[in-house]
């Protein structure tokens, strides 16, 4: 929200609030190049900030978008051919062209010439795939890797954690010289999740997020953003000891950990969450479980539940419905 700067009549008090004006731009203006940032255990310099920048799913677009990087965007790629976007998402997103409205190919990334691409594994690459970082970086042009996907290259990975979303947004801040903005944006979103009612004495309820599937649930594992967006709400993902960020479990493991909560991955096409919600009631097996015997469940976007601003929303909306 913006505020209103009142005009003083005391000169002396104008010339105080001027200098601290002053140094307050001055320390946003601070950071200098080049700079370091981890992608995935590997080191990307930037000698200045891109220019020519080119974000991959809506997800990651959401974070450019928020801080201010339309003018250093010449494109994005995967979300007309898979998400609805919200007007808000397309004032935001003004003339900035989509290269592919699913998964770019080399050649649309190329014919797009840009001097940086925000991307992760199974988010617009894939591993083997012919856009890479590695393939990338033969044309000059460097990938920061969406740290949730990491887990697909490096099994190492620590457990999901909100530093998913922060990390990520704070190298993008970085790289593009906003790193004080978007510090805090990251400090106004812990302050947002620290203001949550804390259920003391209680065991955390029993969650699953359901994405698609009816042979098997598509859902979040132990790496996946999800998992730290459910502990966030003061909730446990039944199916985080599932080693991957996103995949298939099955509905005899779901069943016998018994959620007593739903989180449903609503694409709003094909009759969205409510067609989840209907799988589930007539599953043998599903509709025994507590969540769905008393319909306890959140509907949320794709964008609410992969690594980006809209995270903090979304798990204020599983803390609220989560407490009814």
């Amino acid at each position: 929200m913006a505020s209103t700067v009142r005009r003083w009549k005391f000169r002396p008090v104008v010339h105080l609030l001027l200098g601290a004006a002053s140094l307050w731009v001055a320390g946003v203006q601070a950071q200098t190049f080049p700079v370091t940032v981890d992608s995935c255990g590997e080191k990307l310099t930037f000698a200045a900030p891109p220019k020519a920048a080119l974000i991959h799913d809506i997800n990651m677009t959401d974070m450019a978008l928020s801080l201010g990087l339309q003018k250093s965007m010449v494109g994005v790629s995967g979300i007309s051919g898979w998400y609805k976007m919200s007007p808000e998402f397309k004032q935001a997103l003004g003339n900035i062209r989509e290269i592919a409205p699913k998964q770019p190919t080399l050649e649309n990334i190329l014919a797009a010439n840009p001097d940086f691409f925000f991307a992760g594994w199974n988010y617009g690459m894939k591993v083997g795939g012919d856009v890479t970082p590695t393939t990338l970086q033969k044309y000059k042009i460097p990938t920061l890797v969406l740290s949730e996907s990491c887990i697909h290259v490096d099994k190492a990975r620590p457990r999901a954690s909100m530093d998913l979303l922060y990390g990520d947004y704070l190298k993008l801040g970085t790289i593009f010289g906003k790193e004080a903005e978007a510090k805090a944006q990251i400090e106004g979103w812990k302050q947002r999740l620290a203001r949550l009612p804390k259920a003391a004495g209680k065991q955390p309820l029993r969650m699953f997020l359901f994405d698609s599937g009816e042979d098997k649930p598509f859902t979040a594992g132990k790496y996946a953003i999800p998992t730290a967006m459910m502990e966030a709400a003061g909730g446990r993902n039944v199916m985080d000891d599932v080693e991957t960020s996103w995949g298939t479990v099955s509905w005899e493991a779901v069943a016998a950990r018994n959620p007593e909560f739903l989180v449903l991955l609503d694409y709003q096409n094909d009759g969205g969450a409510d067609k989840l919600l209907q799988l589930l009631q007539k599953h043998p097996l599903m509709q025994h479980t507590d969540a769905v015997k008393n319909k306890r469940f959140v509907a949320l976007r794709y964008e609410e539940l992969t690594p980006g601003p809209a995270n903090i929303g979304a798990i204020e909306k599983i803390a609220k419905a989560a407490t009814r």
